[in-house]
C-alpha cells in the first residue's frame, strides 16, 4: 500500500521481454478495436503538446507543473508536453470536420509526461493510455448513464482478459463477473479512520473491481476523496440519490502487488454551470478567461462523458 517501487517476493515473470512486448501489442489491438466498437469511437491522433496559457492541457490536481518548452520559427511561442487530454477531445468533438452526433465519440492513443509524479509500481513519469471522449444529450448527464457505460467497459476489459488467457495460458483471469459500484461517502461511512488510500485498498480487495463515484467534491470532513481538476470531470453536481458527483475510478484489485489497481478516470464532463461552480469551489474563477473556458462557457462545445483507461 506504499508509495514505492517493490518486486514481491518468489516473483517470476511468466512471459520473457520479448514475450512481454508481444503481448502489450495484441492487448493494445484487441482492447482499443473492442472500446470503439462498444462506444461508437472513432480512433483520431492525440497531440503531444498544447499551446501554453489557453487552458486545453491539465492540470491533474492543480499542483502539477507540465514540460513546457518554446518553440521556433514561424511557431514563436510557448508550449506545453499534454499530461492528459481530458479537456482537448472535448474540444476536438466540436472542431473535427467530420462532426460527432449524438452517441458518437473518439478515441486516441495518448503520450504524455507527468514530471511531478511520484513513480512506483503503477505510476510513472511517462503515460501511455487510450483517452476517449463520447457525444451525450441533457438527459443522459445521470449516474444511471454512467454506471450503463462503465459496464460497457469493463466489460471490454474481462473479454481483453480472456483474450490473453487463450493465448498465455498461464496468465490466468482474476476479474469478477460485475464491478461494483460505491460512492465515496459510503467508503468514509464504512471506514471513517481509514484515509483515503486505505478504503481504496479495502473496497478493492473485497469486491475485485469497484467503480469509485463521486471523486473531487468534499466528504463530511471537508476533503475530497482525491483531487480531480475543476474543468473537466462534474464531481458537484448531485445524482439521482442527491450524492455529488457524476464521475469515478475503475478500481481493481492487483492479486501480484496485492493492492488496489486504478485502471481508468472518467465521468460525465460539465457543464457551464457546474464548471463555474467547480472553478469557485477550487478558487480558480480566473480560468473562465482562458481560451477554452470560454468556449465551453459560450456552448460551443458539446456535453460529453469521457475518461483515460491505461
Amino acid at each position: 500500500m506504499g508509495d514505492t517501487l517493490i518486486i514481491p517476493e518468489e516473483y517470476e515473470p511468466v512471459l520473457d521481454l520479448f514475450e512481454t512486448e508481444t503481448a502489450i501489442r495484441r492487448i493494445k489491438e484487441f482492447f482499443q478495436e473492442n472500446l470503439a466498437e462498444t462506444l461508437n469511437l472513432r480512433r483520431v491522433t492525440a497531440p503531444l503538446f498544447v499551446r501554453k496559457a489557453t487552458g486545453v492541457n491539465d492540470d491533474l490536481n492543480g499542483v502539477e507543473a507540465p514540460v513546457t518548452f518554446r518553440t521556433t520559427g514561424n511557431m514563436d511561442y510557448e508550449v506545453e508536453i499534454v499530461q492528459s487530454l481530458a479537456k482537448w477531445k472535448r474540444m476536438a468533438l466540436a472542431d473535427y470536420g467530420f462532426g460527432f452526433n449524438h452517441g458518437e465519440g473518439l478515441y486516441t492513443d495518448m503520450n504524455a509526461l507527468r514530471p511531478s509524479e511520484r513513480v512506483d509500481n503503477l505510476h510513472s513519469i511517462y503515460v501511455d493510455q487510450w483517452d476517449w471522449e463520447r457525444v451525450i444529450s441533457p438527459k443522459e448527464r445521470t449516474s444511471a448513464f454512467l454506471r450503463k457505460i462503465v459496464r460497457r467497459i469493463y466489460a471490454v476489459m474481462r473479454r481483453t482478459e480472456r483474450f490473453i488467457y487463450e493465448l498465455y495460458l498461464d496468465i490466468e483471469p482474476v476479474l469478477p463477473d460485475d464491478i461494483t459500484f460505491i460512492h465515496t461517502l459510503e467508503l468514509e461511512e464504512r471506514y471513517p479512520t481509514l484515509t483515503r488510500i486505505e478504503r481504496d485498498y479495502e473496497a478493492a480487495k473485497e469486491y475485485g473491481a469497484v467503480f469509485i463515484a463521486g471523486i473531487g467534491a468534499p466528504l463530511a470532513d471537508g476533503e475530497p476523496h482525491d483531487g480531480r481538476a475543476p474543468d473537466y470531470d462534474d464531481w458537484i453536481t448531485p445524482d439521482e440519490e442527491g450524492r455529488t458527483g457524476l464521475n469515478g475510478d475503475i478500481v481493481v484489485w492487483n492479486p501480484v502487488l496485492k493492492r488496489q489497481f486504478e485502471l481508468s478516470s472518467m465521468g460525465i464532463r460539465v457543464d457551464a454551470a457546474s464548471l463555474l461552480r467547480q472553478l469557485e469551489i477550487r478558487k480558480v474563477t480566473e480560468r473562465k478567461e482562458l481560451w477554452w473556458h470560454r468556449r465551453l462557457l459560450a456552448g460551443e462545445f458539446p456535453l460529453s462523458i469521457g475518461g483515460g483507461i491505461g
